[in-house]
């Protein structure tokens, strides 16, 4: 007999499935523009030229965001010493991401993927019917091309991994 709280996790596993395919490293970033916590728009085309670590979170002000982007934050120097900007990425409002900004005092911008068109592109959702986007990153060269994949992201060593990915990347 199945309890209440197995059929729960059978729900929910189906429904976080990985229908969507993550890009690799070397495939090319797709092409976006998106509307930053401010209002203005931002896209790759803006971003040329310029290493950048997009990370896709579910829900602005939520405990794991928060862990993310805090250690983002307070890993942001290490990122502009090596020439990496750091862009987040929701399905939120600017407006709730705007506070989100306020709140935690995040150095970088935090984009908002309304229609889930890149989220689907690069895996963060299945469909455009996805309510929050999967906890997953990228790290995309100047050229446009994606340096690293990082699809099972832990809040709390995230902004570390990233870093060390950098420091091996810049030995090669």
């Amino acid at each position: 007999m199945k309890t209440i709280a197995s059929v729960v996790t059978m729900l929910l596993a189906a429904a976080t499935g990985w229908a969507g395919e993550m890009l690799t490293p070397g495939d090319p970033f797709p092409a976006w523009e998106l509307t930053d916590h401010t209002g203005a728009q931002v896209s790759s085309a803006s971003m040329a030229g310029t290493p950048y670590l997009m990370w896709y979170y579910p829900k602005a002000s939520t405990p794991g965001c928060t862990k993310e982007g805090c250690a983002l934050r307070d890993s942001y120097a290490d990122y502009r010493k090596l020439g990496v900007e750091v862009i987040g990425v929701s399905f939120d409002t600017p407006k709730d991401n705007a506070e989100f900004v306020s709140e935690q005092r995040f150095p970088f911008r935090l984009l908002s993927d309304r229609t889930k068109a890149l989220a689907v592109a690069v895996g963060a959702a299945d469909s455009p019917s996805r309510l929050w986007a999967r906890r997953i990153s990228y790290l995309v060269g100047g050229d446009g091309k994606v340096l690293a994949a990082y699809r099972d992201v832990d809040p709390a060593t995230h902004a570390q991994q990233v870093l060390t990915d950098l420091a091996r990347l810049a030995s090669k």
